[in-house]
């Protein structure tokens, strides 16, 4: 039937007052996850939260918090943590410590941990490992922050490749171990236990086990289990170090030296055009010490290209690219204001520059030309704009 023109009339009245509705990409299920229950529907008028900037920093108090919240089995008892205090009771002092990379490190590896939903027992694996240390080799092979041996890194996709070992980083090793916990973790009914049990004698040899047993991995005691005797101390471990870490967090001089602020790490892809970490650091204003301590798979601090991705564990505040002035658009003719503000009579304006912002942006936001920019800031085309730089605006 033909619309009149009162039907359309009211067709155009109800679609004025009805709220019109998205669903964002990110509400879509993954594939294959259990359907859950209908997104909620949010109006086309309502303003979506931009993406937080992740965090320069973190507080010491804050990863110990983090690590605590995320742990499993987080009940203690003397007998878990006595036998073992001699030989890990250092690990607290370590990360009260000011002078090591190991709090950073830490940190890095639980927020990747509770990235995937994990219990944080997993993320003191490089405690007994390696000690927290990127460039630890063992003389019967293993090497790394998680001490993978070549075979089992190969088989996770760890780039090994002459002049470049990518179990020597971080950022590839600490992947490639969260994904394999993650799936040992899904096929082992969640069970902390039997996963680490897994991660140190093999899947195989644990589902062999609970064969023997005659159990299954969702009611399965651990303890009980005929693996060897490495294995099962291995679970002990882990255990009484997160009970020594909940330990140290009653004291209140530990707690009040892991009051500090920390680097948050983060790992990004080897940039083009850069051939060191020298180069590195200098263009991102950090320190190319600890960029070095942190990326001993790049020898000497020369970048690695093996012809496939490689990644680097870098201070948040230099993940994000540089701009360079040159890179800014050209200027385009700004129309001349009807009057010149009178700046006797106001503060003179600053702008603190933000990750990804462009010299030709920030003046396209002020009404000026990308030369009087760089002119009231003594800048040129070669200069590099970094995020935290402040800008004048107004001519002094």
């Amino acid at each position: 039937m033909r619309a009149g023109p009162m039907t359309r009339l009211a067709a155009a009245l109800l679609m004025l007052v009805a709220p019109t509705t998205i669903l964002h990409a990110a509400d879509t299920p993954a594939a294959g996850a259990t359907p859950g229950p209908a997104p909620a529907l949010v109006p086309a008028t309502t303003t979506v939260a931009a993406v937080p900037t992740p965090p320069v920093t973190r507080n010491g108090q804050e990863v110990y918090r983090r690590f605590v919240e995320g742990l499993s089995e987080p009940d203690c008892n003397d007998a878990a943590t006595e036998r073992w205090r001699a030989q890990f009771g250092h690990v607290p002092r370590q990360l009260a410590s000011g002078g090591n990379d190991v709090l950073p490190l830490f940190s890095y590896v639980v927020e990747e941990i509770r990235a995937q939903h994990l219990p944080t027992e997993y993320a003191l694996i490089p405690f007994v490992e390696s000690g927290y240390r990127p460039a630890a080799r063992s003389p019967s092979g293993p090497a790394g922050l998680w001490q993978f041996i070549a075979v089992t890194a190969r088989n996770h996709e760890i780039p090994i490749r002459p002049g470049y070992d990518g179990r020597l980083s971080p950022a590839d090793s600490t992947r490639a171990a969260v994904r394999y916990l993650k799936s040992l973790h899904g096929m082992l009914a969640g069970d902390w236990r039997l996963a680490v049990m897994a991660y140190n004698a093999g899947e195989y040899r644990v589902f062999n086990a609970l064969k023997r047993a005659g159990q299954e991995a969702r009611d399965a005691t651990p303890d009980s289990l005929p693996v060897p005797q490495i294995t099962q101390t291995y679970v002990r471990k882990l255990h009484a170090l997160s009970c020594l870490i909940k330990e140290a967090g009653t004291r209140e001089t530990w707690m009040a030296a892991m009051d500090r602020e920390v680097p948050a790490l983060t790992a990004i892809p080897v940039p083009d055009g850069i051939r060191d970490l020298d180069t590195l650091a200098d263009r991102h204003v950090t320190d190319a010490a600890r960029l070095k301590r942190l990326n001993p798979a790049h020898a000497d601090g020369r970048l690695a290209r093996i012809g496939q991705p490689v990644s680097l564990l870098v201070p948040q505040s230099a993940a994000a690219p540089p701009v360079f002035m040159a890179e800014a658009p050209p200027d385009i003719d700004m129309p001349a204001a009807d009057a010149a503000p009178d700046t006797a009579s106001q503060a003179q304006r600053v702008h603190t520059v933000a990750a990804g912002e462009s010299p030709w942006s920030i003046a396209k936001r002020y009404g000026l030309s990308t030369q009087q920019l760089l002119g009231r800031n003594a800048l040129t085309a070669r200069s590099v704009l970094r995020p935290g730089m402040l800008l004048q605006i107004d001519a002094r």
